[in-house]
């Protein structure tokens, strides 16, 4: 996802990383059971996150929230309109949220002008068909965005029982629970709107919480609900300044951290009660990516009012360990082991050490690119808006690029990968009407 559109990672084992995460998800601390795989063990509590952290895709950036799938998986490597193409399902309107997968679901957020409406879309994992829509809004589309964004750029989020979205509507900001076949559960205003570029903002899971950022220029707010009932549990006001990033708690520390950068800040809060752990002046006033953590800093990237990729310190020191005058505003960034990997906005590669900023090395893909890379085993999979999807080796070496794919004309959405199968919303442009689709790829 991004708006023009819409851990605890450290050096653990892949299947560690999993149970790390759905533990922390849970707010498990015992033992998961043997054999689990990533799945929440039996003794949890009745509030516990449910999904398989192994083979679904449950909200935005996947399982552990920084882009990087389970590498316990064979996806295609090559595809095209004709070529390891599994399914396919045609889509309403034009929206660029990221679809998400849990069980034998696939659901993402669409808004369609024709009919006036925002909606929720879910289809079979398996064949593609469609089971059910829900209308969220009726209404309201009518706000003037960034001519890449749209009315629905936000990716939905999953527990196992529910599924929540946000969407931007008339003046205000709305998160809506569904249960698993559709039927709307319950509906919060996060906060009015004063619209500036668009809103792309995901839910984000904790415990027994669902939790919504706002940021606009009329002053919004960070949203902690109880997912079950949406009674708010803690809100915070923020600044009156225009932000898209979406909220991601990780490990690090010793601690539970919510991390969100924009508004000029890197912030950091307790996911439990919205205390303030540290705050600190080191980002742009507008940021789009979702931040990533090397266990030990914060990666920040913005594109207004200058261009910046930095690290802070997680430790609650406010040292800016270091910055660029990097442009990635859009695409979020990656790390893995001891490297920060990014897909700059203008199709440049770029690997840095992520301890000094040091960079190892650039390379020129093709295009330009809002959506965000997915990093399975050693290669990075990464789209540009021309539809073209490079398959390029998470080297520290060199850019290597391993394949390039062309589906469709016009990617915004960053594809769910999981289940050795890529899912990824595409455009095509017919007789000069634009059609969105649904693509299921893989052997």
């Amino acid at each position: 996802m991004s708006i023009f559109v819409s851990s605890y990672r450290c050096r653990l084992k892949p299947l560690t990383v999993l149970t790390a995460a759905t533990m922390l998800l849970a707010g498990f601390t015992g033992r998961a059971a043997a054999g689990d795989k990533g799945s929440v063990a039996t003794d949890v509590s009745p509030s516990a996150i449910h999904v398989d952290l192994s083979q679904d895709w449950p909200w935005w950036r996947g399982a552990t929230h920084d882009g990087i799938a389970s590498p316990d998986q064979h996806p295609p490597v090559k595809w095209s309109d004709s070529e390891n193409i599994i399914w396919k399902a045609n889509l309403p309107g034009r929206s660029h949220g990221s679809p998400i997968v849990v069980g034998d679901q696939v659901v993402l957020t669409a808004a369609d002008s024709d009919r006036n409406v925002q909606t929720v879309l879910c289809f079979d994992r398996k064949t593609g068909r469609q089971l059910w829509e829900t209308v969220v809004h009726e209404k309201g589309l009518d706000v003037k965005n960034n001519e890449k964004s749209s009315m629905a750029s936000a990716a939905a989020a999953c527990d196992g029982d529910r599924y929540f979205v946000n969407f931007l509507n008339g003046d205000s900001v709305y998160m809506t629970a569904l249960d698993r076949q559709g039927k709307k559960l319950w509906q919060k205003t996060l906060s009015t709107y004063i619209n500036h570029q668009g809103f792309g903002s995901s839910p984000l899971l904790y415990q027994d919480l669902v939790i919504g950022v706002s940021d606009n220029k009329g002053g919004g707010a960070i949203v902690a609900m109880n997912r079950a009932t949406g009674d708010i549990v803690w809100q915070k006001v923020r600044p009156a300044k225009p932000n898209y990033s979406s909220p991601v708690i990780f490990h690090v520390e010793g601690k539970d951290q919510l991390f969100l950068i924009g508004c000029d800040l890197v912030t950091s809060l307790n996911p439990s009660t919205g205390e303030t752990f540290w705050e600190v002046a080191g980002a742009t006033t507008e940021c789009v990516t979702t931040t990533v953590t090397d266990g030990h800093r914060i990666f920040t990237s913005g594109g207004y009012p200058k261009n910046h990729v930095g690290a802070v310190a997680a430790d609650g020191t406010g040292k800016i360990v270091w910055e660029n005058p990097t442009r990635s505003y859009v695409p979020s960034l990656l790390t893995r082991d001891g490297y920060l990997f990014a897909v700059m906005d203008a199709g440049i590669a770029m690997c840095w050490k992520s301890d000094t900023g040091e960079e190892v090395w650039k390379g020129r893909l093709s295009g330009t690119f809002s959506s965000s890379p997915v990093l399975i085993g050693d290669l990075i999979y990464a789209a540009n808006e021309e539809g073209q999807t490079f398959v390029f080796k998470a080297s520290r070496e060199e850019l290597e690029i391993v394949a390039t794919n062309q589906l469709g004309n016009s990617v915004f959405s960053t594809p769910a990968i999981c289940g050795s199968r890529i899912y990824q919303r595409v455009a095509l442009d017919i007789d000069g009407r634009r059609q969105e689709i649904l693509y299921c790829i893989g052997e």
